[in-house]
Parts: C-alpha cells; sequence; structure tokens
C-alpha cells in the first residue's frame, strides 16, 4: 500500500478543546491537504521544543529521553504511520530497526510518534484512507486560519507590545525554555518566524 508522505506544518491553540493543541500536518507534494490531529499541550511542547533547534531545554523532555535510550540501544527510527482513525482518535504505529537489521513496528499515539519523529528527522505517513477521511483542503482551511489568527492576537495583547525586535523576541523565548514554559516559548518562535 501507498502511504501519503506529511510534514509538520505548524501547532496552533485548539479554539475547540481547552487546554488542546491541533498538530497539523501537510501532505507533500501535489495534494495540498492538511491533517488536523488534536494533541495535548504536553505533546504540542515536546514537538515544538524539536523543531526549534536554537534553543534546548535544561533538562531532557521525555521524548529527548526515549531517543537518547533508543540510539544507545542501537535501535532507529525508520518512519512513522497514521493508519487509524476510531470515533475521532487518531492510531499510529512506528517503524524501528536495530543494529541487527531486525525490524519492530510499536502502537503508538500520533502526538508521541511526530515528537520522535522529528527528533529522528524520520519521514512521517499516513494511509490514504486517513487522508480521504480526514484530510482537509485550502477552502475548509479558512476556519483554521481565522483562528490561527485569533491566536496571534491573543498573543499580542498577553505579551508585552512594547516588544518588537528579534532580538528581544530571542531573550524572551530563550527565557520561556529556562523556566520550562514551553507553551510560551511554542508562541514566542511562532511570533519570530513570522517576522
Amino acid at each position: 500500500m501507498q502511504h501519503i508522505e506529511l510534514t509538520v506544518k505548524g501547532l496552533s491553540y485548539s479554539q475547540g478543546k481547552s487546554g488542546a493543541y491541533a498538530l497539523i500536518l501537510a501532505e507533500t507534494g501535489e495534494g495540498g491537504r492538511k491533517l488536523p490531529v488534536v494533541i495535548g499541550g504536553a505533546e504540542a511542547q515536546s514537538i515544538a521544543v524539536a523543531m526549534e533547534k536554537s534553543v534546548a531545554p535544561p533538562r531532557p523532555l521525555t521524548h529527548d529521553t526515549w531517543k537518547n535510550m533508543l540510539n544507545e540501544l542501537g535501535v532507529s527510527l525508520q518512519k512513522i504511520v497514521i493508519h487509524r482513525l476510531v470515533n475521532g482518535v487518531f492510531y499510529a504505529s512506528l517503524y524501528t530497526s536495530d543494529a541487527e537489521g531486525a525490524s519492530h513496528v510499536f502502537d503508538s499515539r500520533p502526538s508521541d510518534a511526530v515528537a520522535l519523529a522529528v527528533r529522528f528527522e524520520c519521514p512521517i505517513f499516513a494511509t490514504p484512507e486517513i487522508m480521504e477521511h480526514a484530510g482537509i483542503t485550502e477552502p475548509e482551511e479558512s476556519n483554521a486560519d481565522a483562528d490561527s489568527m485569533a491566536d496571534d492576537d491573543e498573543l499580542d495583547a498577553s505579551e508585552d507590545n512594547e516588544v518588537t525586535t528579534r532580538e528581544e523576541l530571542k531573550l524572551l523565548l530563550s527565557e520561556a525554555v529556562e523556566n520550562e514554559d514551553y507553551e510560551l516559548a511554542a508562541r514566542l518562535r511562532d511570533k519570530l518566524d513570522k517576522l
């Protein structure tokens, strides 16, 4: 079966569920569909920290620990596949191989799988059925974009409006990571990206 490759497009605060985030995975190539997956705050922070290469947390996060352990054991993550959707809940699998060439497949939540995939820099896939049933196209995204803009306005209102320079934002980002406030760090990183 031919899987569809995805990349991490971004994270946004979910307006629908309190404390939840939307992980947006985008189809590579010509398809242009996006797969929104609702994930928890801890997993969103872990993914955001892994994507922000310039800032390292003072202590390793859970997914950092898993990556270090797997590396030490000679196990590499080859790919992840989001393969099932039941009652609005996604299911994923981790495909690994060890130093002797043995392959293993492990069940996982998509949020944990993506957090590891970002760290291992391995491909992320979904089955065609998942993309057909849960993938969204550009016209359907307009509401998600409006929610994202509302999040940016919220950040502007809640953060110091005097902060306008890149250097000040980088300093705030470093402080947020130092204080292990990864939710704020993710929002600051997004604001930096927009500059």
